[in-house]
């Protein structure tokens, strides 16, 4: 059996038992409001009734969240498996998972061992090679990441983070802004890359200041890509401002999102990270 039937079966048996719990709240309301008048309190069996209603709501909302996270996982996975045109505009977020086996169809090598979607591939050479055209030396230092390599990526910046005298809860916190949580990252799709200047190499808000960063933010979009993380969208997207990150979109849906000065988030309707 699916996991989504036995979620789906669970739910409703709680949703039933939530709703019988509220019935019998409804039926001793008056009887309730009688002795808190009268200065009284409430009884032992209306006190357990009122306890078993919260935790019976608390367990509604947890299984309703779970319910939700499961099926973005299924919706993700097919649709970037699939041949609608939906595949380029997939979210990929800790709303919006992927799941931990997805691996693309089509693995296409750029570069030094760099992977990307076999469908994005000619549109990211060709833009490299226009970017090369115009006098400026940059390169992919990061593409497709597996589920293990991203776990391994989000464990070495947590513990450059622990060994720099951060506390373990400081240490995650920190490195959950900056680094995708296994699942959520968008470099397991192949659709996003790391692309920096060789007269910079350091991954910090001054890469955005090199001339490569500027030629691509100004013209990714004509390739299909967007600058995913841009600055003073981190409300929105959960990610600092990475003007490193970019992202396959279509030339389409990437030429709307850089004329409105949005993210990708905003262009689907999904504002806020959950």
């Amino acid at each position: 059996m699916k996991l989504t039937n036995i979620l789906n079966k669970r739910w409703a048996k709680r949703n039933a038992a939530g709703l019988a719990a509220g019935g019998v709240a409804g039926l001793t309301a008056g009887v309730l409001l009688t002795v808190l008048c009268a200065g009284g309190v409430l009884s032992d069996k209306e006190a357990d009734y009122a306890a078993e209603k919260t935790e019976l709501a608390e367990e509604n909302a947890q299984l309703s969240e779970e319910l939700d996270k499961y099926r973005a996982v299924e919706d993700n996975t097919e649709t970037l498996a699939g041949d609608s045109d939906a595949w380029a505009m997939i979210l990929v977020n800790e709303a919006h998972p992927l799941d931990a086996s997805y691996v693309p169809e089509s693995l296409t090598t750029i570069s030094d061992g760099c992977m990307v979607d076999g469908r994005i591939a000619a549109d990211l050479q060709q833009m490299m090679q226009d970017g090369a055209a115009q006098g400026l030396s940059m390169y992919v230092t990061s593409a497709y990441r597996s589920y293990d390599q991203q776990t391994e990526t989000f464990n070495a910046s947590m513990q450059n983070r622990l060994n720099q005298g951060m506390t373990p809860l400081q240490a995650y916190r920190e490195t959950s802004v900056q680094v995708a949580l296994p699942g959520t990252s968008e470099h397991a799709t192949g659709l996003a890359v790391d692309i920096i200047s060789t007269q910079y190499d350091e991954l910090d808000e001054r890469q955005g200041d090199t001339a490569e960063q500027q030629w691509l933010m100004a013209h990714c979009w004509e390739y299909g890509f967007i600058l995913r993380y841009p600055p003073e969208k981190s409300d929105i997207t959960g990610i600092i401002y990475e003007p490193w990150h970019y992202r396959y979109v279509g030339k389409t849906v990437a030429k709307a999102i850089t004329e409105k000065g949005i993210t990708l988030e905003e262009y689907l309707g999904e504002d806020k990270v959950n």
